[in-house]
């Protein structure tokens, strides 16, 4: 049986391609596509919109005047909105023109970053950080931080607030739908051209007349030409001479003319040159000679030394080290000031490095050669203690710039050497001799003990065993201080040298000024070393005994049998 039969007629075939019409015009149109709507109705409230579709989506036309389309709400007005639903719950088509005008906004703002264009927007807003910029064609907002509202700092921006001008897009944010501007890169890259054109008008060698100081800092000076560019003078181009600092020579607003000695159109900058507009004054170093004195002038002073000219631009500088034979770290403004005229000696001239040294220290004699020659080693000779510290003393010898170094170790043979250096004070006049002269460091060493006599001495003809002669000084738990007779040096006998016996091996057995004799125990008289011994003493005299009265034969004018045998017995018990 037959249930359908296609029949095509002329009507049905218009139909057919009239649904095919609308069927794929509606399958074009997609969420979230932007499409255009005309409209078609205006209420006091809302707008009807033709977007092609099965019914007319409804706008607020408060939503059109938010966003600066309040012009176009008249019939037949067309208006690009984001289908955002085909269908709600309500079976209803759901369109968005705020959310258009941002999505196409946005992707103005996109092609524009991308081919790296300036864009024009106005400042609406402060917020924290910078401010609100609204694009002016689509009307998206962006963020300018502060920092890059302008090239130079501004407190007041009010100026700027609601006026068109050209900002460039430095960062896109798409996840977030942010953008960040900046009017400080349009005003440099402004700057930037505008230089470039003045830079082309200087070339190497022209000379600028009447630049004005503009600032200055550690390694040059600045000048403003014609109000239109900066040169910086470097601080090896201001002068021939030595210059530590712009501001010793210029002032703000001086006025200089200058050489063009370089030019950096990459850069964008001009160095000049101010020495090279006159002479080099190096050239007439020819004029003079090494080793030879000439009289200089004191330009300038330093703590490390003093600038000398030899003549106009031809200068050099005066070491601390090179003005006094013995003056160590000396300060140069103690000892002169600028203006002066002083003598110096040329030690070095150096046509490559541009360097002169002199000195003037060798415009007078080597005070330590003269000493050397009139005083030498062994000479006794006075001096002023200059000054001291906690091992020494230091002398200024009499008739010398000199100040000669006295060692603690050197005041006395026989006192404590550091007790000692605290019984001298500063002004005092004392003799000393000449222990050693070091010309070549500047140094002198001096002795007081050895301008007196040595006690040492009374040792020079003794020898180990020798039996002398001394007076018990003083006694305690360690043993007896004792000074022999005939020397003013004390010597420790030690308690364990007192005696044979320990039990008479006791110091307060002896009292004060008591006079006993001793043997030489240790004498070293290359490192005056000395030790006394009372045990050493009664073993020698024991032995000498044993010697004497041991001997054969000698018993019968004992009582008693010889020492000697007992000593044969005690040997032959042990065994």
């Amino acid at each position: 049986m037959e249930i359908f039969k296609s029949v095509k007629t002329e009507a049905s075939k218009e139909f057919e391609k009239l649904l095919d019409t609308q069927f794929s015009k509606t399958q074009s149109l997609v969420e979230g596509k932007i499409i255009e709507g005309e409209i078609t109705k205006i209420t006091e409230k809302f707008v009807f919109l033709d977007c092609g579709l099965k019914s007319e989506p409804i706008i607020d036309i408060n939503e059109l005047k938010t966003i600066g389309l309040e012009k176009k709400i008249n019939i037949g007005g067309k208006v690009p909105v984001l289908l955002e639903r085909l269908e709600d719950r309500n079976g209803e088509i759901v369109v968005s023109a705020s959310k258009a005008q941002k999505i196409k906004g946005w992707d103005i703002l996109v092609e524009a970053f991308e081919k790296n264009e300036p864009i024009v927007g106005k400042i609406t807003s402060k917020c924290k950080g910078g401010v609100i910029v609204e694009h002016l064609d689509t009307g998206s907002l962006m963020f300018c931080p502060g920092s890059q509202i302008s090239d130079t700092p501004l407190k007041d921006i009010s100026h700027l607030m609601n006026e068109p001008q050209k900002f460039a897009l430095i960062k896109m944010d798409k996840i977030r739908g942010n953008a960040c501007v900046s009017r400080r890169q349009i005003i440099s890259s402004s700057k930037k051209e505008d230089k470039a054109k003045i830079i082309e008008k200087y070339k190497v060698g022209d000379i600028i007349k009447n630049a004005i100081v503009k600032g200055y800092s550690s390694f040059g000076c600045f000048f403003n030409v014609n109000n239109e560019i900066d040169c910086l003078v470097h601080l090896q181009e201001i002068s021939y001479s030595r210059v530590n600092h712009p501001e010793e020579i210029f002032t703000i607003g001086d006025k200089h003319d200058l050489m063009v000695i370089s030019v950096d159109k990459e850069k964008l900058q001009v160095g000049c040159s101010i020495k090279q507009l006159s002479p080099d004054p190096f050239e007439k170093i020819s004029n003079y000679e090494l080793n030879k004195k000439y009289e200089v002038k004191v330009i300038k002073l330093m703590d490390f030394g003093a600038f000398c000219e030899l003549e106009p631009g031809l200068t050099t500088l005066l070491h601390s080290s090179e003005i006094s034979w013995t003056r160590k770290n000396v300060t140069p403004k103690k000892i002169f000031k600028v203006g002066d005229s002083i003598s110096c000696v040329i030690t070095e001239i150096d046509k490559e490095k541009r360097r002169i040294a002199i000195s003037h220290k060798l415009t007078i004699d080597n005070p330590y050669k003269v000493l050397n020659d009139k005083n030498p080693v062994g000479s006794i000779i006075e001096g002023t203690i200059s000054s001291a510290n906690d091992y020494a003393l230091y002398v200024k010898l009499e008739g010398y710039d000199i100040d000669a170094f006295l060692h603690c170790n050197d005041l006395s043979y026989t006192k404590d050497p550091e007790t000692e250096l605290k019984n001298y004070k500063i002004g005092e006049k004392i003799k000393v001799k000449i222990l050693e002269i070091k010309d070549d460091q500047q140094k002198v060493r001096v002795g007081l003990k050895q301008t007196q006599k040595d006690p040492f001495d009374y040792f020079k003809d003794k020898k180990i065993n020798d039996t002398i002669t001394v007076k018990i000084i003083s006694s305690d738990n360690k043993g007896l201080i004792v000074q022999p007779e005939g020397c003013e040096m004390n010597i420790l006998i030690k308690k364990s040298q007192i005696a044979v016996s320990a039990s008479d091996a006791r110091p307060s057995r002896f009292v004060g000024g008591e006079r006993i004799d001793s043997a030489i125990a240790e004498l070293n008289i290359e490192k005056r070393k000395v030790s006394l011994s009372i045990k050493l003493l009664e073993e020698i005299q024991k032995k000498e005994a044993l010697d004497k009265y041991g001997a054969e034969g000698s018993g019968k004018n004992l009582p008693f049998s010889t020492l000697s045998d007992k000593l044969k017995k005690k040997d032959k018990d042990k065994k």
